[in-house]
Order: C-alpha cells, then sequence, then structure tokens
C-alpha cells in the first residue's frame, strides 16, 4: 500500500488562499482542481525545501517535466497516484502540456538567486508560476478557455505580483530572493543593498506604491477582461481577486510593513470575502 499522500491530502494541510478558494467549485469538478492544486504545492514545494540538495531539486523538476514529454508516470518522483492523476487531467479537458510544463520552468527559475530588471522581464515569471495555472484551471471551472485566456493572464500578474510585495521580507530570508524589479528601485534612489538591508524609508513606501500601483491596474484589467458568460464559472478566481486585492489595500494601509510581518486575512475575513463575491 502506498504510503505517498493523496491529492486531497496535500490540499488539506496546505491552508492557501488558491485552496481556500477552491470551495466555490461545483462538488464535480472540485477533485480535478484539487488534484492540479496538489501538483502545483508538489513542485512549489520541491523548489523551495531548504533541506534538499540543488542537485536533488533540479533532478526532481525535470522528472516532472519529463511526466508531461512522455505521457507517462515515472515510479522515481514518487506520488505515482498524483502524476497519474494530472495526466488524466490534461487530457480530459484537452490542456496543453505547455502550461504544466511552464509552471515547473517557472519554479526551477527559483532554484538560484533571481533578479529581475523590469517589469517585462518579472512577467515572464509571473506568467509561468500564476498566469499559466489560471489558464489551466479555466475549463476546470467550466469558463471557456479561449473566452477567458486574457482575463486569467491579467489575474495572474495581478495575484502574483501582490504575492510578491507581501513576501519580500520572507523572500530574503529564503537565499536572498528579490523579485520585484530593480529598474524600478532605481527610480527612488533606493538600492539592492538597502533592500537586503531591510531598509524602511520614504524611498521604500514611495517605490511599494508604485508597484501596488501597478497591481491595481492589473486588477482593473482583469475586471474589464471578465466576460459575462464565464462570471458565473469564474467565483473562484473571482474569490482571489478580492482576497489578494483586500492584502494589498492592508499594505498600503500600512505603509508595507513587509520585512517585519506577514500580511493575511482570517478565515472568517475570507468567508466573508466569499459571499460577498458569491452574490456580487
Amino acid at each position: 500500500m502506498s504510503s505517498d499522500p493523496t491529492a486531497a491530502e496535500i490540499t488539506r494541510k496546505a491552508k492557501s488562499n488558491l485552496a481556500f478558494a477552491l470551495r466555490c467549485v461545483p462538488a464535480d469538478r472540485r477533485q480535478h482542481l484539487v488534484s492540479f492544486y496538489a501538483f502545483c504545492r508538489v513542485i512549489d514545494d520541491l523548489a523551495d525545501d531548504l533541506e534538499l540538495p540543488i542537485a536533488e531539486k533540479k533532478k526532481g523538476l525535470a522528472g516532472w517535466k519529463e511526466v508531461f514529454a512522455n505521457d507517462t508516470t515515472n515510479p522515481d518522483l514518487g506520488l505515482v497516484d498524483l502524476q497519474s492523476g494530472i495526466l488524466k487531467v490534461r487530457d480530459l479537458y484537452e490542456i496543453p502540456s505547455e502550461y504544466f510544463t511552464n509552471v515547473i520552468e517557472g519554479c526551477q527559475m527559483d532554484l538560484s538567486p533571481q533578479r529581475f530588471g523590469t517589469w517585462e522581464d518579472l512577467q515572464e515569471y509571473t506568467y509561468r508560476v500564476a498566469s499559466s495555472v489560471g489558464l489551466v484551471c479555466l475549463p476546470l471551472f467550466a469558463a471557456d478557455p479561449k473566452r477567458s485566456h486574457e482575463y486569467a493572464v491579467a489575474l495572474g500578474h495581478a495575484l502574483q505580483l501582490t504575492n510578491i510585495l507581501r513576501d519580500i521580507g520572507e523572500d530574503l530570508s529564503n537565499g536572498a530572493r528579490i523579485y520585484v524589479p530593480l529598474h524600478d528601485l532605481g527610480r527612488f534612489q533606493y538600492t539592492e543593498r538597502d533592500l537586503i538591508g531591510r531598509v524602511h524609508d520614504g524611498r521604500f513606501i514611495a517605490f511599494m506604491n508604485y508597484q501596488a500601483d501597478r497591481c491595481e491596474r492589473l486588477y482593473a484589467r482583469a475586471t474589464e477582461l471578465l466576460p459575462a458568460e464565464d462570471h458565473k464559472a469564474l467565483l473562484a478566481p473571482r474569490v482571489m481577486h478580492r482576497i489578494y486585492h483586500t492584502l494589498l489595500k492592508q499594505m498600503r494601509a500600512d505603509n508595507f510593513r513587509v520585512f517585519d510581518r506577514r500580511y493575511r486575512l482570517s478565515k472568517l475575513q475570507k468567508i466573508s470575502l466569499l459571499l460577498k463575491e458569491r452574490f456580487s
């Protein structure tokens, strides 16, 4: 009998905002989304495991890419049931393998300290780790993949940039990772050394407000691109939009104290946002 955790167990333990949003999904589709979420969780955890040697991380992520390239499971990776399940999801909904491997490639980028010169550079990363997730989910939500494609891309950028701003302090502690565009730091005479030194001053607050304004434009763009025909089907990403937009406003109101605190919403707050969005 396999000792590997099931997709449901992986999702249940995660307690993430995406896992919470999956509560909005009808039961007949939830299992496929749970399988995909578990896949994303496994890939992300593999890249972020501080105790695993870098060579093992590279081997594991490359092995997962081969699952999609070879259309078959790899027992050496473990989690064979999850591998099989995610291939079935891909085939059932006719989802391009590229969207799944984009997620893996985004996590491969995390294996070495990242630096992004411009927002355009950073968008390549946010597309892989966030927009591609949304593109996989569209048919699973019963939305039209073509009609809602640009919506998923825009919302993915917005959610991931919000995530990056929230996790600045945590990423610095985890291998001195910096995801914000370095060119934008220069606009405010704030340096990479200042960021590593966790200097929280007027320059930093101005820089963060500049990034938050970019987020606001992306959220507004996603709202504009949401097809009326898919409004009901896309309840889960609409809830994600509400949660992360609320986190962004929370950070801004608190002058972005991201070096010494992690912004989060309580379960009650999330439920409240879910109900507001459900009946909007």
